[in-house]
C-alpha cells in the first residue's frame, strides 16, 4: 500500500513538473523573435511620437547589476483603463471658435482621430460658469427655485458645437462628462457664486434636480452624458466660481439627494464622481464617502487633482496608491491637471510635458483607470478667463495670427491615449534604476504597450527584459518612449 501511496506521489510530482516546464516554456518563448516597435519624443531633437525603429527579443538570461532594465510581466493584470481626454470649457470654446475652419479641423483631428492624432475619448465640460468662462452664466433665472426656467442657450453658442464635432472626428464614442463650479448664487449662503459659500439646506433639492435637468438637456442635443462630478473642488475658497462641500456635507447630499434624484429621474447609470479635488485628502474623502454603504452605493469613483504642492514639495502619488488598496473595486479618475501661471515665453519649456508624464506614470501605477486633462485649447494669453486666473494647454491658438502652438504636453499625453486601448489592463512593469520611469499596459487586441521616461540630462542604455528575454534600447535625454509588441 504504502509502495502504491509513493508511485502515485512521483507520478504527481513527475506530472506536475511536466506541465510547469510546458508552461514555462510557453512563457519562455512567448516574445521570442518578436520585434519592439518605438515612438519617441524627445528633447533636442525632432522626435514627436516618432516611430523611432524596432528592436528584437534576444535571449537574455540574468541580468548583471550594471546593465540597466526595465522589467515587464504581461501576465499580472490590474485596473482597467477608460481612456485620456481633456476638458472643453468656455474658454476652450470660444478659442476654438475664433480660429479658421481649417485650424479647428486640424485641432480636432490632432486630438480626437486615432490614426492622425492621439485618440482622445473623454470630455470634460462645466456646469454654469467656471473662471474659464468670459462671463459668469447660469442656466435658470434668480430665485427660480423650480428650475421651470432652466434652459442651456448659453452653451449653443461655443461648447456644444464643439463637442459635438469633436465627438464626431472621435468616431461617435466619447465619454462626457460635466462638473458644477457653483450653484447659482441664491442658492448659497454667501449669495455669490465666487469665494466659496455652501448650498443653502433648503436648496439642495432643487440643486440635485439641476444635475438632472442639465444631462436632459444636453441629450435632447444628442449628447450622451456618461457621468457627472458633485463639485468642482470642494475645498476651496477661490476667487471664482466655488462652493464648499466638507466630506460629510458631500456623503449626505449624494444619499439623500443627488443619488435618489438621479435614480428617480432615469439616470442610475450615469457616473458619479466624488471628491474632484487634489491627492493631498483624498484618503480622508475616500473614507467619508465609501464607509457609508447607502452613499457609496451611489458613487461610481472618485476624481482627483494634481494641485496639492502649490506651496512646494512632491506629488502625493502615495495617497492615491493608499486609495486603491482600501477600496479596490472604486475607479479612481483624474479629473483635471494643468500647469498653471502662463507666460508665453515659456511655451516651449520641455518641463510642461515632464510634468504630465510623470504624474500620468505614476498615478496609473497606483490605481488611476484614468485621465482628463484641463482646458483642450486656450489662447495665446492663456485664456480667455473671467479672474484672469491663466494657465496653459497642451495646445495654445495664436488667435493673432491663425495657428496652432503644439506644446511637448501634447505629445507627452499622446503617448498614452494613442497607443493604449480602452479596456487595456495595466500589467506590472518596474526599472532597475530610479532616472527611468514606466507604466504598462495590455490591450484587448493582445499587444503590450510600455512607456519609459527619462528625465535625466544624459541618454540611458537599458533593455526591456521579459522572462529571459531582452530588447536593446536606448532612453534619449528628457524623453518619453512608447513600446509596443
Amino acid at each position: 500500500m504504502m509502495n502504491r501511496i509513493l508511485s502515485i506521489a512521483l507520478l504527481f510530482i513527475l506530472l506536475t513538473h511536466g506541465i510547469n516546464a510546458q508552461v514555462k516554456k510557453v512563457v519562455n518563448t512567448s516574445v521570442a523573435g518578436k520585434n519592439v516597435t518605438i515612438f519617441t519624443t524627445a528633447e533636442n531633437t525632432d522626435f514627436r511620437l516618432t516611430q523611432t525603429g524596432t528592436v528584437e527579443f534576444k535571449e537574455m538570461g540574468q541580468p548583471m547589476e550594471t546593465q540597466i532594465c526595465v522589467f515587464v510581466e504581461p501576465s499580472k493584470t490590474y485596473q482597467t483603463y477608460i481612456g485620456v481626454g481633456a476638458a472643453i470649457t468656455d474658454a476652450a470654446a470660444e478659442t476654438f471658435a475664433r480660429l479658421s475652419k481649417p485650424q479647428q479641423a486640424r485641432l480636432l483631428t490632432a486630438y480626437f482621430d486615432q490614426e492622425k492624432g492621439i485618440g482622445y475619448s473623454i470630455i470634460r465640460t462645466n456646469i454654469n460658469s467656471c473662471d474659464f468662462s468670459s462671463d459668469m452664466y447660469t442656466y435658470v433665472k434668480e430665485g427660480d427655485k423650480a428650475l421651470t426656467s432652466f434652459s442651456i442657450d448659453h452653451d449653443k453658442k461655443f461648447k456644444i458645437p464643439m463637442i459635438k464635432q469633436a465627438t464626431a472626428v472621435a468616431g461617435g464614442k466619447v465619454k462626457l462628462y460635466a462638473s458644477p463650479w457653483s450653484p447659482p448664487s441664491w442658492m448659497k449662503d454667501n449669495n455669490s457664486m465666487l469665494q466659496g459659500g455652501k448650498l443653502k439646506p433648503a436648496y439642495a433639492q432643487s440643486w440635485a434636480n439641476y444635475y438632472t435637468k442639465f444631462i436632459k438637456a444636453y441629450e435632447q442635443e444628442g449628447m450622451p452624458v456618461w457621468g457627472i462630478s458633485v463639485q468642482n473642488e470642494p475645498m476651496a475658497k477661490q476667487r471664482w466660481e466655488s462652493c464648499i462641500f466638507s466630506a460629510e456635507e458631500e456623503r449626505d447630499f449624494v444619499k439623500n439627494f443627488l443619488g435618489p434624484t438621479m435614480h428617480k429621474a432615469g439616470y442610475a447609470s450615469k457616473k458619479i464622481i466624488a471628491w474632484d479635488h487634489n491627492r493631498d485628502l483624498i484618503y480622508q474623502r475616500a473614507q467619508t464617502y465609501f464607509n457609508d454603504p447607502a452613499a457609496s452605493k451611489y458613487i461610481w469613483g472618485i476624481g482627483f487633482h494634481w494641485y496639492e504642492n502649490w506651496s512646494g514639495g512632491q506629488p502625493m502619488f502615495e495617497n492615491i496608491k493608499r486609495v486603491h488598496e482600501s477600496f479596490p473595486d472604486k475607479p479612481i479618475f483624474f479629473t483635471e491637471g494643468c500647469v498653471e501661471r502662463f507666460d508665453l515665453n515659456k511655451i516651449k519649456n520641455w518641463g510642461l510635458g515632464e510634468r504630465y508624464g510623470l504624474s500620468m506614470i505614476n498615478d496609473f501605477n497606483n490605481g488611476m483607470v484614468g485621465f482628463t486633462d484641463w482646458n483642450i485649447v486656450l489662447d495665446e494669453n492663456g485664456g480667455p478667463n473671467h479672474v484672469q486666473n491663466f494657465c496653459f494647454a497642451p495646445v495654445h491658438g495664436d488667435l493673432r495670427n491663425d495657428e496652432l502652438i503644439f506644446t511637448n504636453s501634447y505629445y507627452y499625453i499622446g503617448h498614452f491615449s494613442k497607443f493604449i486601448q480602452n479596456g487595456a489592463k495595466r500589467v506590472s512593469s518596474s526599472a532597475s534604476r530610479s532616472q527611468l520611469i514606466t507604466t504598462a499596459f495590455i490591450n484587448k487586441d493582445g499587444k503590450t504597450v510600455v512607456i519609459v521616461m527619462n528625465n535625466e540630462n544624459t541618454g540611458i542604455p537599458y533593455f526591456l527584459w521579459i522572462d529571459g528575454k531582452a530588447a536593446e534600447m536606448n532612453a534619449l535625454p528628457h524623453s518619453i518612449a512608447t513600446l509596443i509588441f
